[in-house]
């Protein structure tokens, strides 16, 4: 943050009230990738009803696996990456999961999927099982695996 504050000219103080602390910061930059991948993917070719949810979140956890710029913070620091990416007391899983009830109800409006659960109930679970095969390494120790997201939101939205 000495760094940054430094760079841009101004004080720590007012760069601190700007942005708030590292964590907050971290969080607001990694969204903003965040947000930019899943768009991305959002437009993609992937069918309709579950076949489009699965193939959007797959593509978006293959992405996001396969930076290396992420992998390594997720590496260097995971303890803090969980949680600014996992938890409420970030923004990223709040806002990753309002953009996944956007794209499931647009589903829903084109008849092309009957949800099994609540809209709200079922975008947070499939961003959980996003995260359940991104942070995989972290977590179990186990490799993260972009295949097994989509197939697991396959099932469960079928």
């Amino acid at each position: 943050m000495c760094d940054l504050a430094a760079e841009l000219e101004i004080s720590r103080a007012t760069l601190f009230r700007r942005v708030g602390n590292r964590d907050q910061l971290l969080a607001e930059i990694l969204w903003s990738m965040t947000e930019d991948v899943f768009d991305a993917r959002s437009r993609g070719e992937y069918g309709s009803g579950a076949d489009r949810i699965a193939g959007v979140v797959g593509e978006f956890v293959r992405t996001v696996n396969e930076a290396a710029e992420f992998r390594e913070f997720l590496r260097r620091e995971p303890e803090r990456a969980l949680r600014i990416l996992t938890t409420k007391a970030s923004v990223i899983q709040s806002r990753t999961i309002a953009k996944l009830e956007e794209l499931i109800d647009a589903e829903i409006r084109e008849g092309a999927l009957t949800p099994p659960l609540p809209v709200s109930d079922l975008a947070y679970l499939v961003v959980r099982i996003a995260e359940s095969f991104i942070y995989t390494d972290v977590i179990t120790g186990g490799e993260p695996d972009a295949a097994k997201a989509r197939a697991a939101i396959s099932a469960l939205l079928r």
